[in-house]
């Protein structure tokens, strides 16, 4: 397969999740977001490099952001938001932490390419779903002759991105040049 060839079919398959995700689903997960200052966050493989990403704009945007494996993570109490990427909706200890952060009083939404997954459908307070291939997923997507889930993971670090020029945009006071002054300096 030649390189035009490739990236023609990655685009086309963008648009076609894009053009499916959900603006009402889309406009919940924003309102959560900027309702809650004290995030958490967790996610897994190249999924989880994604939500990372989220979290450290997230911190950029002037908010208390925790990654749940990090050591310096502090307990998760009501009034919290744990925000999970699961991409096929069901991974062990994902589903473990966010049943132990729902016991302690923490919202739970979880992001994924596959809401009939367990940890969707019986945990989470709330679902983000982003239609697209996601490895070991059972639900309707945008297919993709890409490997496992790598349709997923694109998609979910551009909808991330998206959301926070999104939330940027919506915010009075916060713009990108207020949230470079938080970027690490001790690179």
């Amino acid at each position: 397969m030649e390189y035009n060839e490739i990236y023609e079919k990655i685009l086309k398959e963008h648009r076609q999740v894009y053009e499916r995700v959900s603006q009402k689903d889309m406009r919940e997960f924003i309102n959560e977001v900027k309702a809650h200052d004290r995030i958490f966050l967790i996610g897994v493989g190249r999924e989880g490099m994604a939500t990372r990403a989220f979290a450290m704009r997230l911190m950029h945007m002037g908010k208390e952001i925790h990654w749940i494996w990090d050591d310096t993570a502090p307990s998760i109490n009501k009034g919290d938001l744990l925000i999970a990427t699961l991409g096929d909706g069901c991974i062990g200890h994902i589903d473990y932490i966010c049943r132990r952060a729902k016991e302690a009083g923490a919202m739970i939404y979880v992001v994924t390419g596959s809401p009939s997954g367990s940890t969707a459908r019986n945990i989470a307070d709330k679902v983000f779903f982003i239609p697209a291939a996601v490895y070991r997923g059972k639900d309707q997507v945008v297919l993709s002759f890409q490997p496992m889930g790598n349709l997923f993971e694109q998609c979910l670090l551009i909808l991330f991105d998206m959301i926070v020029m999104i939330i940027v945009d919506e915010t009075p006071g916060l713009s990108f040049e207020k949230m470079s002054v938080r970027h690490r300096n001790v690179e």
